[in-house]
């Protein structure tokens, strides 16, 4: 169960970084690609790091409860 969380969590933090890199994308582009998808790419961010951030105490909770410490 331990290696599933970490793969999760690798996964999490790429979707993280993709969602990052195509906002940055977007707001370097600039014009009219900016106006229609900046704030949804920040929304995709702001969604993957809260994934992110939950798997990562998941992750914690369980290897403090199965690893003695």
């Amino acid at each position: 169960m331990g290696i599933f969380i970490d793969i999760l969590i690798a996964v999490a933090m790429l979707a993280v970084v993709a969602s990052l890199a195509l906002g940055l994308f977007s707001v370097a582009k600039g014009g009219e690609f900016s106006l229609k998808h900046s704030n949804t790419f920040m929304r995709w961010r702001v969604m993957t790091q809260a994934v992110a951030i939950i798997l990562l105490t998941l992750g914690f909770w369980y290897k403090a409860a199965h690893h003695g410490g």
